[in-house]
């Protein structure tokens, strides 16, 4: 099977790339099933319950989130209640929504999506990914071999971490938040894909979404200052799995980066 993963959607120039690239480029790479991180797609913060609604139109089958998911209350009934639309499971108890899915696919076969946050460098306060992982692992592992994690996390050395402790256990690791498309990618001995950022759909031309002179005042005067999605070079990235559906093995990964003229 193909998995196509598409990075952090950032704000209206994000999802007018979906809308208008998506299903052409699924058709050209023969995708199976689309994932996509969601938590910047309303406004570069937060989802909403129509955008939920459009991104099931483009053609993305999973919604995954971060740290930014609870940002925008128009989503909560649809993080209550759609299957498919996660936030990171190791968020504290108590919070709606939940991190896990088991998807069926037309053929019938099963993936298991797991979200989870870092927690280098964040401020909020979420239970450990590592122990949360070996566990849900053992959980979906009953449903599926088919296992790939969505890791929003800031710091790349816990990404990879995350990589070598659960090598062998998952099909793959997809690293997401920095908006920064990496390029280590790599299928390990053991069958699992790795990439530590698959980077951002959104506006090239920015400082990770946001129009460049607002984040560089902010860095030079150290005050707040009001953030502004930009929209200019529109960009598509996403990464491609190849995934032997039997055994859960990832065969190839590959990162998909396209600069996007609008029609």
């Amino acid at each position: 099977m193909r998995i196509l993963f598409v990075g952090d959607v950032f704000g209206t120039i994000g999802r007018r790339i979906l809308a208008e690239r998506l299903s052409s480029l699924k058709t050209e790479l023969e995708i199976d099933l689309c994932i996509a991180n969601g938590e910047n797609a309303a406004g570069g913060s937060g989802l909403t319950n129509n955008i939920i609604r459009k991104f099931r139109k483009y053609g993305i089958d999973i919604i995954t989130n971060g740290n930014h998911i609870f940002a925008n209350q128009d989503c909560f009934t649809n993080l209550q209640n759609d299957e498919f639309v996660l936030r990171p499971h190791n968020f504290p108890d108590g919070n709606i929504g939940k991190g896990t899915a088991v998807y069926t696919m037309e053929n019938g076969t099963k993936v298991g999506i797991l979200n989870l946050q870092g927690r280098t460098f964040f401020h909020e306060i979420t239970d450990c990914p590592f122990r949360i992982a070996r566990t849900i692992i053992s959980e979906l592992s009953k449903h599926t071999p088919v296992i790939l994690i969505d890791f929003h996390a800031e710091a790349s050395s816990e990404k990879k971490s995350l990589f070598y402790y659960l090598d062998g256990k998952v099909s793959a690791i997809i690293g997401t938040h920095t908006h920064i498309q990496t390029a280590d990618e790599i299928v390990s001995p053991n069958g699992t894909a790795y990439i530590t950022d698959a980077g951002m759909t959104g506006p090239e031309n920015s400082c990770i979404g946001v129009k460049p002179q607002q984040v560089i005042q902010k860095f030079i005067l150290q005050t707040p200052v009001k953030f502004e999605p930009s929209s200019d070079g529109p960009m598509l990235n996403a990464v491609m799995v190849d995934i032997e559906e039997s055994s859960g093995k990832a065969q190839a990964i590959s990162r998909v980066y396209e600069r996007i003229s609008f029609t």
